[in-house]
């Protein structure tokens, strides 16, 4: 108890609906925020359903003052991460409150608990629940929505978990490109570039092929293990991950979105863009299964989403430093122009990651949002 606020664990299915529910009474007047399915939020916290939780265990908490729930985080220990890292690091994630200092304080108290009785020194987030999936607090970049998979949050969130005892751990910044008023000609001096260097070094793009889904997801395995860098805060996908996000991701995936860099028929690089299934979950405001997806396959048959967000692009170490990044970059713009996608985000890039960061300022994108993952010592 923290002055009239209680914190308990979750520990029925009325107290997870409870939790599931809160950001969408929370964000009823936000028309900036995009109501996720709610089928698709009890698959993310179902330890049945999530290969997430082959690694890690979490702890729900809600808070409450009287009979009204007034706030939610989750405690998280992911032994993947300590184990790659070799950190004792613990997380917090599924961060949703009233604007109350209290509770706030109440609720991060719990987590810390239930962290530090687990042997963790530190406590990282939020991360809902690790850096492959929606992580980081919206901390600039207010006025616009924000794309699939991205968090969205008001700006108070920020000064309640700095009262909290949260410094500043690193700094996530988000990049757009193109017009969501007109169409953005891909840069005629990109436009060379890229064929010279597909030219000099005899590299093919392709799409990803449906009719051979299994075998593409084998290749992006292939791919992903062998192009993960040991960056801040990264943790690899497990292939039950791999193929758990594949199944959700296969109804909504765009193939010319998802091209694969070979060279002698070998694939060297990949990227995957989605087109940006907000527009449609903003119109779904209870988040609601059945009108939602139906409202989702219609505006894709249609092509009446003329945003995408470019969640991965990976070359192979070997083929690094040669621009091939660019190659790909290239195809997305000019074949989103094609499907009628004239806008793209791209992120998050760590903000001391000065490759990365250089390469997309080069190609005319701009950091339009930051996002912020804390730390707090425990």
């Amino acid at each position: 108890m923290h002055g009239d606020v209680a914190v308990g664990p979750v520990r029925s299915p009325a107290e997870l609906r409870q939790f599931i529910d809160l950001p969408y009474r929370l964000y009823a007047n936000d028309r900036l925020w995009a109501a996720p399915l709610r089928r698709d939020v009890q698959t993310l916290l179902s330890t049945r359903k999530n290969p997430f939780f082959e690694h890690a265990e979490v702890e729900y908490f809600l808070a409450r003052r009287g009979e009204r729930v007034v706030g939610r985080i989750a405690a998280i220990a992911n032994r993947l991460h300590n184990e790659f890292h070799a950190d004792r690091v613990g997380f917090f994630g599924f961060f949703e409150t009233e604007p109350d200092r209290g509770g706030v304080v109440a609720l991060v108290e719990a987590a810390a608990a239930w962290l530090k009785n687990r042997g963790f020194d530190t406590m990282r987030g939020p991360a809902s629940f690790s850096t492959n999936d929606e992580c980081g607090l919206l901390v600039d970049g207010f006025d616009t929505p924000p794309v699939i998979m991205m968090p969205h949050n008001p700006r108070g969130y920020a000064d309640l978990l700095e009262g909290a005892g949260f410094r500043k751990a690193k700094d996530l910044l988000v990049y757009q490109g193109g017009s969501m008023e007109t169409v953005v000609p891909t840069p005629e001096r990109l436009t060379r570039g890229v064929e010279l260097i597909r030219k000099r070094m005899g590299l093919t793009l392709r799409s990803l092929n449906l009719k051979d889904f299994a075998g593409e997801v084998d290749r992006i395995k292939q791919l992903y293990n062998r192009s993960w860098e040991r960056n801040w805060g990264f943790i690899p996908l497990t292939e039950h991950e791999i193929d758990h996000l594949a199944v959700q991701f296969k109804p909504v995936v765009v193939p010319e979105l998802a091209p694969f860099l070979e060279k002698n028929g070998e694939p060297v690089g990949f990227a995957l863009a989605l087109p940006d299934l907000n527009v449609s979950f903003r119109r779904n405001r209870r988040g609601r299964f059945l009108p939602g997806l139906a409202r989702l396959l219609f505006d894709l048959k249609t092509r009446r989403i003329h945003r995408m967000r470019i969640l991965l692009l990976g070359i192979l170490p070997e083929y690094r430093g040669r621009g091939l990044d660019a190659l790909l970059y290239h195809w997305l713009w000019e074949t989103g122009n094609r499907l009628g996608i004239h806008w793209a985000e791209a992120g998050w890039i760590l903000e001391d990651n000065a490759a990365m960061n250089a390469g997309l300022l080069k190609m005319g994108f701009t950091v339009y949002k930051t996002y912020r993952l804390y730390d707090r010592g425990l």
